[in-house]
């Protein structure tokens, strides 16, 4: 993998590790997986041991979707990160931002949608992003 580190540069690695919707697959996730439009509105937070967090949404990984081979790597240049603790990695990714390290959680689950405005009709100009 390459990826552009803002403090160091492009950083160059090799990782090993399960494929994170494989992990999330084997914990039982609470949607129904014959549903596609109910596993789209899942998200994915992970955290890491330096407080770093990212946030990635199931579609992004599922093989029906964007299926993106995102690791939790146990492995970086053949070493074992068992005391640096796994790490995510993005490979899409052209820069190294969600690239956690030493993992402490995962939190996997639906938001509750924010209070749209009711009257979204062309021309109106009214919205929020």
């Amino acid at each position: 993998m390459v990826f552009d580190c803002a403090t160091n540069g492009p950083r160059h690695h090799t990782f090993e590790g399960p494929l994170l919707r494989e992990v999330i697959d084997a914990a039982g996730p609470a949607f129904d997986a014959r549903r596609r439009k109910d596993r789209s509105r899942y998200l994915l937070a992970v955290t890491g041991g330096d407080g770093h967090h990212a946030v990635l949404s199931w579609a992004e990984l599922d093989a029906d979707f964007g299926d993106a081979p995102v690791l939790l790597a146990t492995a970086m240049d053949g070493c074992a990160l068992d005391e640096a603790g796994s790490q995510l990695v993005v490979p899409s990714d052209r820069c190294g931002a969600r690239y956690i390290s030493a993992l402490t959680g995962i939190w996997f689950g639906t938001c509750a949608l924010p209070e749209l405005p009711h009257d979204l009709s062309p021309g109106r100009g009214v919205g929020r992003f």
